[in-house]
This record gives structure tokens, C-alpha cells and sequence, in this order.
């Protein structure tokens, strides 16, 4: 009885262990691999972590286990390359009094655990001559002409013997955020700076690694002959940083004093602009390190502490459906809120359908919350899994018809509406831009999450954004201070001219210039402007046409004129001339050509004219007053087209002069 209860016990944990390690493949395979998650990383280590443990028990390690595999597939077209030694992964824990046991009465570095791309450099006469990846630990990608364009890395040393080390290729937060910002499409948005990263090191063409400002942080030096390092590892970094290289922010620990450096880490990752997943204690005696040896899948002179998740339960009140602008709808847990590394949180992105219906979410069912690397909100478990959720038919938006796609596992719910409003980022975002309100810090990204969240409907819905401060500051990416700037802005920007709103407003055709001529032409009467037929429109300088035809049909709408008269309501316009400026070029049309020395940009020099009352073309025609050109006397082509005209043809110094007289 005995045996067969032995057995069994056996067998159970033999089945779980195919049960985690056919869970775990896909998920490490979509990570590592395609740059996505099916899974959080909570729930990835949870399982990971069973997993390890069920093997140490058991003595099995089953082939293609998740446990023994380390870094991604080689894929890419790049070169490969075998590594001197394999490069292994850290054992890890998630107590600090675990890594005290470990340290015992040594000394250790402890250090940033960078979440990037492992990267093995190496010099040869003072210059570099390599770059590897990690690869799968044993192989990796030769990237030495990505290396070179890292914004960091020296390409020539002081030392002239053989260098290898080890460093983690990353990038930064705030360019993390800078670029994804100039992708329009909110799927090939990348979801974190590590995926960023691994695509920028892996490029075939390195101009692309370039403009992504990846840099390389040094954490080990694995090969420096003839320097005495006097068996210290900080010696070694320390020596890292006088050739030139950045090494990882350290600190040097005891047992004793260990505890309160974590907790000086932990306080410090909030605002830290690198991508960290945790820290790393590295034994500061090399040669007693190096005595240690190895298991088979971990150095023994180093571990990795990966924090310790700080868990709240609470309650699931809602899930809120966010659109964006490509029409891609993800849920969004709504709780009761609770406290988190020092912060309230209230909601979590659930990322897609797959992993909504995974945690069998439900209305009212109780839910373990933390924050992922102590910063994003994520759900850790589901308690209670009553999976009453139901998908919604409908946009919450628009109310237009939804659909279920299927990409590869992964299921999303998408609106198939194309006049959707939360896919009119673009509108919205015009009306914020520089030449139109002006609203600071009103990017498209954040435009995208407002809209979304369904606090954005209107154009004046953007001078309202105070009514919706709790949900705002409790949104991922904001803050008090980011809520309180953001408001401060609105309320800067809706000071403004009539100009700018007309501009703003986005009507086929209507820039900037020929907002400011239509206003000048009907002494900035808006009601008589929206009035006008297309004989009044087509007799102000620049408005063909199309453009009347254009403004006619916008002003026509009901819906737009209840959109204006809404915004003009939450803005206050000066009045008359703008800035008071005096419109000396009444008339006039200037054309620019040539490089400028008193004006940072033609754009500049265009506003001034725009400004004082003139017309700034393109081209020289015979309606050109004057061709500005600070060298007078070339034979360009729009000079000789001025001499034939007879048009003058003047310097900046010559249009300063002007610009006090007008003539």
C-alpha cells in the first residue's frame, strides 16, 4: 500500500510537471521569441518556480523542460557564433534573508538586474573586434556593427591586450516612451523597452539601431590578461570605468548591511530610467568565487533577487472595455482600490481576451493584485474564478459592432466601426498640436489612453479633464503631478486666438495661413465666417475654390457647429489682431528660399509675416512681393524667376527694414 501510494504520488507530480511544462513552452516561446506575452510574468514565475521545485523533488527533468533553456532561438539571419563557455542564467530568490544565507560572512556587489539583452564585447589591441549575443547561452548572434552605433560603448580602449566582458544591452524609459509615440498603429506598439531592445541589438541594419539610443551597462568581466585586479570584483569594474565603459550602479554589501541596500534599490527602481527585473549579488573575492564552480545551469558566485512581489486582495467590480484608435478593445479590471508599493491602485490592464478568460474572471470575485517590477498594476490570481464575464457585442465608444480576431493563441476583441471615435486620435491631436491650442504634454499616446477610457468625447471634453482627476491619476503611465501639469496646460492653452481654433478645427485644406486670412478678411467674426457663401470665401487672398467648398461643407453640420460652439465655450479668444500685432505686410506675399542667419527656420521667419498681416508662398509668382534670399545675386532658379518678373529679390537685413515701415 505504501508503494503504490509512493507511486502515485509519483505520478502525479510527473503529470503536473508535463501539465507547467506544456503551459510554460508557449509563453517562454512568445516572450523570448516573438516579442509578446500570453501570460503575466507573475503567473510565468509562479509556474516556473512549482516547476523547479517538483524536479528537485522528483529528480526528473524531462526533455525540453522551461527549466533548461536559457535566452531566445536563434532565428534572425545574423551570424552565428559558439560562446567560449556557456553562459549560464542566475539562480534566483525572492527573500532577502535567503541571499544573507547565501552571502554567509562574505562581501558581495550588489547590483541592478538589467532587463535588456546580454552582450558579450571583445577588444583586441585597444580596439573592438566583436560583439555577441547571448543567444541560447551556448550560441549567439554576432552584432558587432550594432555594437558600434550603441551610444555608449568606447570603439577604442587604453588597454592594448585581449578584453571580454559581459554587459546588458538596454534602453532607457524615457526613449522607450519617445518612440513609441511616433508609432501610429497601437498594435506594433512595442509592449516593453526589453522587446524594443531585442529587435533595435538584432537589426540587419545597424542606421536602425542608431536611432533607438541603446546603450550597454558592463557586470562582469570575464578576461583582462596581465591586470591585477587584487582578487577584487569592484577592482574590476572600477578598472571597467577607467577605459570608458559604463558599468552597473553597485553597491558593496555585507550580510548585515544587506538588507537596507535592497531596501535603497527598491526605493530607487520608481524613478530609476532603466528596465530592471530585480538585483544581483556577485561575490567581491573572484578567486573564492571562481572555487565555487558551477551546477549545471548556475554560476554558484552570483545570485539574482527578483522582488518580492507585494500582493493586496480585493474585490473585481467591472471589467472596462478600452478602445483605441485602431480599433483594437482590451479589458481593464476595475477594483476596489488598495494600497501597492507605496501607492492606491484601482485598476489593471488584463491585456487581451485569451488572458481574461485564462483567469476565468468574474464580477465580484475576489482577485490578488501587485505591481509588475514594482511599477504596472497587474492581476497575480483569480480566487474565486466565476468567469461571468461577458465580451461586449458593441463599442463602448461608439456603439458599433464588435468582433472576436484570432491571431495566432492569442483571441482580442476589436470595433469594426471605421468612424469610431476613439479612432479619431488624429482630430483631437490636431486641435492640441503647437500651431493650434498649444496644449503641452498632450501627446497622442495620452490622447489614445483618454479617449479610451471614455473621458474624451468631444473638443471641449480636453478643457475638462479636471472632472475626471480620480480616474486620470489612477491611469498606468500618470500621476498627480503628470494630471496636475496636464490640467495646468489646458488651462494655459485656452487663452488662445481665433486663428488657432479655426486651424485646430481640421478642415480640409485650411492651414494656419489661411486661418489667419479668412479672420483678418471677416474681422475675426466667426459667426460671420461660418456664414459665408463661397463668393465671400473665394474673395479672401488664398481660398480657391475647394477650400470654400471645404469649409462651406464643414460649417453646414450640425454636429460641427454644436462641436465648435461646445469648444468655444471652454476657451476665452483674444480679441481682434492677434498679439496686437500691427499688419505692416497687409497684402504682401513673401517667398523664402536660401539659408537664413537671423531666424532659426523658415517656419520662423514664415510666422513673423504670417503675423504681421502679409502671405508666405512657396513659390514666385507674378502676386510675389518680394523673394528673400540672403545671397541676392545667385542664379537659383526661384532668383532668376524673380528678375524676370521683376520682383525684388532682398536679404534678411533688407526684410528687418521692412519690417519697420512695411515698405
Amino acid at each position: 500500500m505504501e508503494r503504490e501510494a509512493a507511486n502515485k504520488v509519483s505520478t502525479d507530480k510527473l503529470t503536473r510537471m508535463k501539465e507547467l511544462a506544456a503551459r510554460l513552452l508557449p509563453a517562454s516561446r512568445a516572450y523570448y521569441q516573438e516579442n509578446r506575452e500570453i501570460m503575466s510574468n507573475y503567473e510565468f514565475d509562479l509556474l516556473y518556480d512549482e516547476l523547479a521545485e517538483l524536479e528537485r523533488e522528483t529528480g526528473i527533468v524531462l526533455a525540453g523542460s522551461p527549466t533548461q533553456k536559457v535566452g531566445y532561438e536563434i532565428l534572425s539571419e545574423l551570424p552565428k557564433e559558439a560562446h567560449e563557455a556557456p553562459m549560464l542564467s542566475l539562480d534566483k530568490t525572492k527573500e532577502v534573508p535567503a541571499l544573507q544565507e547565501w552571502l554567509g560572512d562574505q562581501k558581495a556587489l550588489l547590483s541592478w538586474k538589467l532587463d535588456g539583452l546580454t552582450i558579450v564585447l571583445t577588444y583586441e589591441n585597444g580596439e573592438l573586434v566583436k560583439a555577441v549575443t547571448r543567444g541560447n547561452g551556448e550560441v549567439g548572434e554576432v552584432i558587432t556593427n550594432n555594437a558600434r552605433v550603441f551610444v555608449n560603448v568606447p570603439l577604442k580602449i587604453a588597454y592594448r591586450g585581449t578584453l571580454i566582458l559581459r554587459g546588458e544591452a538596454v534602453i532607457r524609459y524615457e526613449d522607450f516612451n519617445r518612440i513609441n509615440e511616433e508609432i501610429e498603429d497601437v498594435d506594433a506598439k512595442y509592449k516593453n523597452p526589453r522587446n524594443l531592445c531585442s529587435g533595435s541589438v538584432r537589426q540587419l541594419n545597424n542606421k536602425i539601431t542608431a536611432e533607438r539610443n541603446v546603450r550597454f551597462l558592463a557586470f562582469a568581466l570575464v578576461r583582462a590578461d596581465g591586470v591585477d585586479f587584487k582578487n577584487s570584483r569592484r577592482e574590476q569594474f572600477e578598472w571597467l570605468r577607467t577605459q570608458g565603459f559604463e558599468v552597473v550602479d553597485y553597491r558593496m554589501v555585507t550580510r548585515e548591511t544587506l538588507p537596507a541596500a535592497v531596501a535603497d534599490f527598491a526605493e530607487a527602481i520608481v524613478s530609476y530610467d532603466l528596465p530592471s527585473d530585480g538585483l544581483v549579488l556577485l561575490l567581491e573575492d573572484i578567486a573564492y568565487g571562481d572555487s565555487l564552480g558551477r551546477t549545471a545551469k548556475f554560476p554558484r558566485n552570483s545570485i539574482a533577487f527578483k522582488w518580492a512581489d507585494e500582493t493586496r486582495e480585493t474585490t473585481l467590480r467591472e471589467i472596462e472595455w478600452s478602445a483605441s484608435r485602431t480599433g483594437l478593445i482590451n479589458p481593464v479590471a476595475i477594483f476596489d482600490p488598495v494600497e501597492l508599493e507605496g501607492t492606491t491602485v484601482s485598476r489593471a490592464s488584463v491585456h487581451n481576451i485569451s488572458i481574461m478568460q485564462a483567469l476565468e474572471l468574474g464580477e465580484g470575485d475576489q482577485i490578488t493584485v501587485y505591481k509588475a517590477n514594482m511599477i504596472i498594476p497587474q492581476i497575480a490570481e483569480n480566487l474565486t474564478r466565476s468567469g461571468q464575464i461577458r465580451i461586449p457585442d458593441h463599442c463602448p465608444v461608439c456603439g458599433g459592432r464588435t468582433e472576436i480576431r484570432q491571431m495566432n493563441d492569442v483571441r482580442s476583441l476589436y470595433c469594426i466601426n471605421p468612424d469610431c471615435q476613439a479612432k479619431k486620435v488624429k482630430s483631437f491631436a490636431l486641435l492640441a498640436s503647437r500651431d493650434a491650442l498649444n496644449i503641452d504634454g498632450l501627446s497622442e499616446m495620452t490622447l489614445e489612453k483618454l479617449i479610451a477610457a471614455g473621458l474624451i468625447h468631444t473638443y471641449a471634453d480636453l478643457f475638462r479633464l479636471d472632472r475626471h482627476a480620480e480616474a486620470i491619476i489612477s491611469m498606468e503611465g500618470f500621476g498627480q503631478k503628470s494630471f496636475d501639469n496636464l490640467t495646468a496646460a489646458a488651462k494655459t492653452a485656452s487663452h488662445t486666438t481665433l486663428p488657432r481654433v479655426i486651424y485646430g478645427l481640421g478642415i480640409a485644406g485650411i492651414g494656419l495661413a489661411n486661418a489667419r486670412m479668412l479672420c483678418r478678411s471677416f474681422h475675426f467674426d466667426l459667426e460671420q465666417m461660418r456664414h459665408a457663401d463661397e463668393e465671400e470665401l473665394t474673395a479672401v487672398d488664398g481660398i480657391g475654390e475647394v477650400l470654400a467648398q471645404a469649409w462651406i461643407s464643414y460649417f453646414s453640420s450640425d454636429e460641427n457647429n454644436r462641436l465648435v460652439d461646445e469648444l468655444l465655450g471652454e476657451l476665452t479668444i483674444e480679441n481682434g489682431q492677434e498679439d496686437s500685432e500691427e499688419a505692416v505686410f497687409e497684402g504682401q506675399t513673401f517667398v523664402i528660399t536660401g539659408s537664413l542667419h537671423h531666424f532659426t527656420n523658415r517656419r520662423q521667419l514664415q510666422e513673423l509675416i504670417i503675423a504681421k498681416g502679409g502671405k508666405a508662398a512657396g513659390t514666385v509668382t507674378s502676386k510675389t512681393t518680394y523673394l528673400i534670399n540672403n545671397d541676392t545675386a545667385s542664379s537659383s532658379s526661384k532668383n532668376k524667376k524673380a528678375r524676370e518678373l521683376g520682383i525684388p529679390v532682398i536679404s534678411e537685413e533688407d526684410f528687418l527694414k521692412l519690417l519697420e515701415t512695411g515698405r
